[in-house]
C-alpha cells in the first residue's frame, strides 16, 4: 500500500479575495490489512488540495501497484490551493498508463477503485467536488446526520436502482464484490462528480469498501458524532471494521472543516 500526507490538526487556505486562513482543515487517516488478507492494497492521498482513498484489484502486490499509481498521479497534480475536474481527469489518465505498463501481461486484469474530494473554486466560493470510480465511498455528517454522497459503480448498486432488490439485500448479495467502473484495465477512467459547499462544521468520511461493508450506516454515524478528533476517528472507524470480521483491507480518511466563510448552497451533482 502507499500513503501519502500525515494526519493534520490544523491546516489553513486562503480563498481568493477572502482573509487569508478563511478555510481551516483537519483531518486524519488510518488503514489496516484486515483479519483475512495477507496484502493490503489500499492507498490514500491525505494532503490538501486532494483527499483520495483507492482500493486496488488484481491480486497481491498488482493491486497495490494500481491503488499507489492513482493517489501518486493524484498528488503529482497539486501545484495551487485548489484544483479542477480537469487536472484530476488529467492524473487518472495518467495513472491508467502507469497501470498498464505495470501489468502482467498474463492477469485478467489490474485496476483499482479512487474516491475523493477535492477543494474547488465556483464563482469564487470555495466547494468540495467530490469525485467517484467503483464502490469506495464518500459521506458527508453535518448536524448530526450522515449522507452518503458518492454512488456506487456495482452490479449491485445497478440492482437496487432498478428496484430489483432492496438496500438491506444490497449488503449481503452474492455479487457485492462486482463493480462496473474502474480506473485500469486499459479503459479511460470515468469519475462521477459532486459539488459540495465547503462549510464550517461539515465533515467528510473517506473510505474503502472494507469499512462500509463491515460498519452499518447509523455505527457510522455514531463514530462520527462521537466528538473525537479527525484522526482519532479514522482509527476508532477502523477498529470498529476489524471487530466486525475485518474481512477486507480498511482504510478511513475522515476531513473537518474547522473554519469557513458563509456558502449556503446544497450539495449538487456536478461535473461535464
Amino acid at each position: 500500500m502507499t500513503t501519502l500526507g500525515t494526519n493534520t490538526a490544523q491546516f489553513s487556505v486562503a480563498v481568493p479575495g477572502k482573509q487569508p486562513g478563511a478555510i481551516v482543515l483537519s483531518w486524519g487517516a488510518a488503514t489496516d490489512i484486515g483479519r483475512r488478507r495477507d496484502h493490503n492494497e489500499d492507498s490514500f492521498l491525505a494532503t490538501s488540495p486532494i483527499f483520495a482513498v483507492a482500493d486496488g484489484m488484481g491480486g497481491h502486490s498488482s493491486g497495490d501497484i494500481a491503488s499507489a499509481a492513482v493517489v501518486t498521479r493524484l498528488a503529482e497534480s497539486v501545484s495551487t490551493d485548489f484544483t479542477s475536474q480537469d487536472v484530476i481527469e488529467e492524473a487518472l489518465m495518467a495513472a491508467t498508463l502507469d497501470i498498464a505498463q505495470a501489468a502482467d501481461d498474463r492477469q485478467l486484469g489490474v485496476g483499482t477503485t479512487v474516491t475523493g474530494a477535492a477543494l474547488t473554486l465556483q464563482a469564487g466560493k470555495p466547494y468540495w467536488d467530490i469525485f467517484n470510480i467503483g464502490d469506495s465511498r464518500v459521506y458527508m455528517f453535518e448536524h448530526n446526520e450522515l449522507v452518503q454522497i458518492t454512488v456506487d459503480h456495482s452490479v449491485v448498486q445497478e440492482l437496487v436502482d432498478a428496484g430489483i432488490i432492496s438496500e438491506a439485500d444490497a449488503e449481503s448479495h452474492p455479487d457485492g464484490n462486482i463493480i462496473t467502473r474502474a480506473v485500469g484495465f486499459n479503459a479511460a477512467p470515468m469519475p462521477d462528480y459532486w459539488l459540495l459547499p465547503v462549510r464550517a462544521g461539515l465533515r467528510l468520511l473517506l473510505c474503502s469498501d472494507g469499512l462500509s461493508k463491515e460498519v452499518g450506516s447509523e455505527r457510522l454515524r455514531l463514530h462520527l458524532a462521537a466528538g473525537l478528533s479527525a484522526s482519532e476517528t479514522a482509527q476508532a472507524l477502523v477498529d470498529a471494521a476489524l471487530a466486525a470480521g475485518g474481512r477486507d483491507n480498511v482504510t478511513v480518511l475522515v476531513v473537518d472543516v474547522v473554519q469557513c466563510g458563509s456558502v449556503s448552497d446544497a450539495p449538487h451533482k456536478g461535473g461535464k
